[in-house]
């Protein structure tokens, strides 16, 4: 997911994809352990998508606490 597409949706959106995601890092982490993945670098992004996420919606929240 490109910073572009994550700056443009509103808080309540970013949270909803927030869950997703670390719903999707869920299931690729416990769906990994009985059977080889074939993309093992998926759950690294997925995690760095979160943490992009999760620094424009704090980002977001300060600009609006001021």
């Amino acid at each position: 997911m490109k910073i572009k597409d994550i700056l443009t949706k509103t808080p309540s959106d970013l949270n909803r994809l927030v869950a997703e995601k670390r719903e999707a890092l869920r299931v690729f982490r416990f769906g990994s352990a009985g059977a080889k993945t074939k993309n093992v670098k998926e759950g690294m992004h997925i995690r760095k998508d979160i943490a992009r996420i999760l620094t424009v919606l704090n980002t977001k929240n300060k600009l609006l606490d001021k």
